[in-house]
């Protein structure tokens, strides 16, 4: 019988035995705009998560758990299961 080196191997389902083959979720619950979300990965990008969201508006700024997010950082703030994300959209007007 081979032997595996499973640290080599990075979705262990790929040697379970055919029938036992359990589909894995990864899944995280925010709070957007006080609604609940859940979304089907483990931690999102504020870019990513504008576009599934389909926020383009460019006049906004985004939160997450408090704290300002730099328009920069978009790409690098990672928002994780249980945070609390605002978009709030800036407008003015007269």
């Amino acid at each position: 019988m081979k032997s595996f080196d499973f640290m080599d191997f990075t979705d262990f389902r790929l040697y379970l035995p055919i029938g036992n083959q359990t589909e894995i979720t990864e899944e995280m619950k925010i709070t957007l705009n006080n609604e609940p979300l859940t979304i089907d990965l483990d931690s999102i990008t504020v870019e990513r998560l504008l576009e599934l969201k389909k926020y383009t508006f460019r006049l906004r700024i985004v939160k997450i758990n408090g704290r300002l997010i730099d328009r920069d950082s978009y790409g690098r703030e990672v928002i994780y299961d249980g945070d609390t994300v605002q978009v709030i959209y800036l407008m003015s007007g007269g």
